[in-house]
């Protein structure tokens, strides 16, 4: 009886300490928005970082960093990625940019994540962020194929059509042994600017309460504010403006919160590898 090929085995990247996925199990949740203000708020809070725009499909990190120019190759035939507000950045976007759509199949994808990962100059880097797609397809699968992960991070909604699709992510992480760092509670509610009284438009705490049903840490919940939206649209996210803004607390809260639980999973998994071997 013939045999499946073996799965490849992930191969660390060298000089990245930490690697974090970050998921939704539907588009719309402010994935890519959480992504990249999560980024910007380590770099802040000392931390060396890069951001992988893995949402092949809708690469929506070139807008949010207002970084458009095309990456260059360096003399040793490796990616260098752009920088932009201190993050190293690498996208589909920089390299095809405006509304033309990228059509391709899993195989084509698996490349590009592998490309994205390895034939990039990261240099030293404390943490790589990773936006992934919506869903649980075939770039979360390159992913785990491709490079160990530290640890993922879910973000949802409050509404229960969000979270149905959260849990989905959360049991997809769990499928592929990845530990899931965090639960984040996105667009959380809203504060009406005239009568100052605060609206649950989605619902509100579903992801907390979810976070505490599948016994995983909740990061932290971000209020809906124009501001964001503002911030996402015009290249400049909020938490450029640092951990003492009101509009970017929240993301500077959540960013200290990640890192207590990746330097617990990744000083974990060193322990595993020195009983293993």
């Amino acid at each position: 009886m013939a045999h499946s090929p073996a799965m490849p085995s992930p191969v660390a990247l060298p000089g990245i300490s930490k690697i974090i996925a970050i998921g939704s199990g539907k588009g719309g949740v402010g994935k890519t928005t959480v992504a990249v203000n999560l980024a910007i708020a380590l770099s802040h809070l000392g931390q060396r970082v890069g951001l992988i725009d893995a949402d092949i499909y809708g690469p929506n990190v070139p807008l949010m960093m207002g970084s458009s120019q095309p990456p260059v190759v360096g003399s040793d035939n490796r990616i260098v990625p752009n920088e932009t507000h201190g993050i190293k950045t690498i996208s589909i976007g920089y390299i095809s940019p405006g509304d033309k759509p990228m059509m391709m199949r899993g195989p084509m994808l698996h490349q590009i994540i592998r490309q994205f990962l390895q034939q990039v100059d990261w240099g030293q880097l404390d943490y790589l962020i990773v936006d992934l797609p919506p869903g649980t397809g075939d770039v979360v699968i390159s992913l785990v194929q491709t490079v160990p992960l530290t640890g993922a991070v879910v973000v949802s909604t409050p509404s229960d059509v969000a979270l149905q699709d959260a849990r989905k992510a959360l049991e997809m992480f769990a499928q592929v042994n990845v530990e899931v760092l965090g639960i984040v509670e996105n667009m959380s509610h809203f504060t009406c600017p005239h009568c100052h009284q605060e609206i649950d438009i989605f619902s509100r705490g579903g992801a907390k309460r979810t976070a505490e049903q599948f016994n995983v840490p909740f990061l932290g919940a971000v209020e809906l504010l124009p501001a964001i939206r503002e911030g996402g649209d015009h290249g400049l996210p909020v938490a450029v403006a640092g951990p003492k803004s009101p509009q970017a607390a929240a993301f500077y809260a959540m960013a200290e919160n990640l890192m207590e639980h990746a330097e617990a999973a990744a000083a974990a998994a060193t322990r595993d590898v020195f009983e293993i071997s």
